[in-house]
């Protein structure tokens, strides 16, 4: 059974990847106009966190800054490779991962997925386009400041996380979720920027519990595969 090739889950992603792709093209436009690299971009947006992150992605608030279709079929396999019972995602934005992941539980007969979203006005939206999927049932959003909503816990084991938020919170996001991801869990760092905090280097070195490489089919984006092994 797989629910991204055909019904109403496809539907709504298809339709929700047309919206992400006319709001975040000025984006696209910007980068493109100013001829400057991937790499330059992203040191913008770690230096403007580092700044003043609320204000930053208050001013994003209008962007979906989303997986691409690519990306999200890979969250699918990936959450169903490991028979994923309870997913956390950091950044959940307009809900388009949170509904890859989702689906993923659904075809797999349940399981639950929690979404951190800074933005009010995004999580509203993640939760019109998670229900519009028919996933309401199985995903929960927690508004605010990850590293608060996050602390009371989550409720069992992790086996897969989604680190795709704030590039300069990925190791603080980790350190909160280590202690309860089993042996074996995923995790994804979307931008996983080695100049954005100390989350590549904690997760490379296997002393700390984990194996993780970049992901080839992404070159350049710092997109990181991590297996938790102990």
């Amino acid at each position: 059974m797989d629910s991204l090739s055909s019904g109403p889950i496809a539907e709504v992603l298809r339709r929700l990847h047309r919206e992400a792709d006319a709001a975040d093209a000025p984006l696209i436009q910007a980068v493109v106009d100013e001829a400057i690299t991937f790499e330059q971009a992203m040191q913008r947006v770690v230096d403007a966190e580092i700044k003043d992150l609320t204000g930053l992605y208050r001013g994003y608030a209008g962007n979906f800054l989303s997986v691409d279709p690519e990306f999200g079929r890979f969250l699918y396999m990936l959450a169903r490779s490991c028979q994923a019972k309870r997913i956390v995602e950091f950044g959940s934005s307009m809900g388009i991962s949170a509904i890859y992941m989702a689906a993923a539980l659904r075809d797999m007969g349940g399981g639950v997925l929690i979404g951190t979203e800074l933005e009010p006005a995004k999580a509203e939206r993640a939760q019109a386009n998670v229900a519009a999927a028919g996933l309401a049932d199985l995903v929960q959003f927690r508004i605010g400041d990850a590293r608060e909503t996050l602390k009371p816990g989550v409720g069992g084991d992790i086996d897969m996380v989604l680190l795709d938020g704030a590039f300069t919170l990925y190791d603080s996001v980790l350190a909160l979720l280590e202690p309860h991801l089993r042996p074996g869990a995923i995790i994804i760092g979307e931008n996983a920027l080695q100049q954005a905090s100390g989350y590549i280097d904690y997760v490379r070195d296997p002393r700390n519990g984990y194996l993780s490489v970049p992901l080839p089919f992404s070159p350049g984006r710092g997109n990181e595969l991590t297996v938790k092994t102990k």
